[in-house]
């Protein structure tokens, strides 16, 4: 994964609860295991006016003007700010892939269904929790303004608004490491490679039998 240190963005609103991940990223694109070409599809449903499917060119289709990521002040936005609930519904990792991709690196909301909190961890996303009437302020700002950057400081567990107001948030310091350092858990693992390499020589030391019947089985 790539560190996730600081980010600063223009802030672009979702203003709706309990959105699922069918509506994140709808049903007919989970044909595919691949971990690309979800960002065009991401909010499908609500984003384009006709029906999608998985692989088409969405640079021609008709966007529905009404939703409110098609504003332009939104195109290129990397933090998304929303209500509660959100990522509730089926469990699916295309759900942070889609938004990954779409280029989201920060979600901003009154609270995550949990499995998808975890998803968009393991995938490099921060989630970040505030108070209702921190996310009611932020949506009113953005609404009036024609820009309302916001800067990220995961170092400092910080949202900083343009005007210089700060706000703090929680993050289990787990997490937070892996994000700092851009770490999964294969790479977690592998740091205590030599400790795995250790105890295999221990094992088979202590227990050879079951490496001799091991080798005999592979032999038939």
């Amino acid at each position: 994964m790539t560190p996730f240190v600081r980010e600063t963005s223009q802030l672009a609103l979702l203003d709706r609860n309990n959105v699922d991940t069918d509506a994140i990223l709808p049903k007919q694109f989970m044909k595919s295991i691949k971990r690309s070409g979800f960002g065009q599809h991401a909010f499908d449903e609500w984003r384009y006016l006709d029906v999608g499917e998985l692989g088409m060119d969405c640079t021609k289709r008709p966007l529905n003007q009404e939703f409110q990521l098609n504003q332009s002040k939104f195109v290129g936005a990397s933090i998304l700010l929303t209500r509660a609930n959100f990522g509730c519904g089926s469990s699916r990792e295309h759900a942070p892939w889609a938004l990954l991709e779409y280029g989201f690196k920060v979600i901003i909301a009154e609270s995550f269904a949990e499995i998808f909190r975890g998803n968009c961890l393991k995938n490099g996303i921060l989630t970040i929790t505030l108070d209702k009437q921190i996310i009611n302020l932020f949506l009113e700002e953005v609404r009036v303004r024609s820009s309302y950057q916001i800067t990220i400081d995961l170092e400092a567990r910080t949202v900083t608004t343009p005007d210089e107001v700060k706000y703090s948030f929680s993050i289990e310091s787990s997490a937070r490491e892996k994000l700092l350092h851009g770490w999964d858990d294969i790479e977690l693992t592998l740091h205590n490679a030599d400790k795995i390499r250790a105890f295999e020589v221990s094992r088979r030391r202590a227990l050879p039998w079951l490496y001799e019947l091991s080798i005999n089985d592979d032999n038939g």
